[in-house]
């Protein structure tokens, strides 16, 4: 997250807002009203649109609509920017930030105080740094604050192993039904790219992984959500603020 934000206010011009962006090595600016309230974002791909309708006699792709402007011929922030802007809260968590980004297609999300002003913007690449923790400390997480804190899971009975974010998990719980619960939880740990199954149940005598008679190795988690149960993991991602 960044903050103080590069702010620009609706009739802010083409050229200013190309120029912070090139002093702040930003790739987007958001939109505010007199209050610091949000309209919109203006992003390069907006500014690109004005350089992408020029003519040009070599070639043969159709030039895009030119973004509206004013009387006098003026481009500003107001005829540029996309909107309404898709926002966030500092509570937001990195998942929510990221469903939020993919499910509109956007690259940044302005972060809003609780007066709903623009405060901070968080960025793709602020997300995906939560995937550069370190092993042991994810290794940590899992083993203290996931398998420590579920009832009926002993740390001790279950192998933790986290190689570039993925983890493996081994070793015996007490009931299959804690199966998906250790598995959910886990996957729900910063910086966890892939969880791979290959727990048993005590309750079929340690045949295999869990659910499965045939010890047939690992299979990827991804199947089965969190189930009630007395589980009390940390399985709750980090906020974005």
């Amino acid at each position: 997250m960044t903050s103080p934000v590069v702010r620009v206010a609706p009739e802010t011009g083409f050229r200013e807002i190309v120029a912070l962006l090139a002093e702040y090595d930003i790739t987007g600016v958001p939109v505010v009203d007199g209050e610091g309230r949000p309209l919109g974002i203006v992003s390069e791909a907006d500014l690109l649109l004005t350089l992408a309708a020029q003519e040009d006699a070599g070639s043969h792709m159709p030039p895009p609509a030119l973004p509206r402007t004013g009387p006098d011929g003026a481009v500003t922030a107001a005829d540029l920017m996309t909107g309404p802007a898709v926002c966030v809260t500092p509570d937001a968590s990195v998942v929510v930030a990221a469903r939020l980004m993919s499910r509109h297609g956007v690259k940044r999300l302005p972060v809003l105080d609780e007066d709903g002003r623009v405060f901070a913007m968080v960025s793709r690449g602020d997300l995906l740094r939560v995937f550069l923790r370190e092993d042991r400390v994810i290794r940590r997480e899992i083993v203290e604050e996931v398998l420590g804190r579920i009832e009926g899971v002993s740390p001790a009975e279950v192998g933790v192993e986290v190689d570039q974010g993925r983890v493996v998990l081994s070793g015996t719980v007490p009931e299959p039904h804690l199966v998906p619960i250790v598995l959910s939880l886990c996957r729900s740990v910063d910086g966890v790219v892939s969880v791979t199954d290959r727990l048993s149940a005590d309750s079929f005598g340690g045949a295999g992984p869990a659910g499965f008679g045939d010890g047939s190795g690992g299979r990827p988690a991804g199947s089965g959500g969190a189930h009630d149960g007395g589980a009390q993991g940390s399985g709750t991602p980090a906020p974005i603020g």
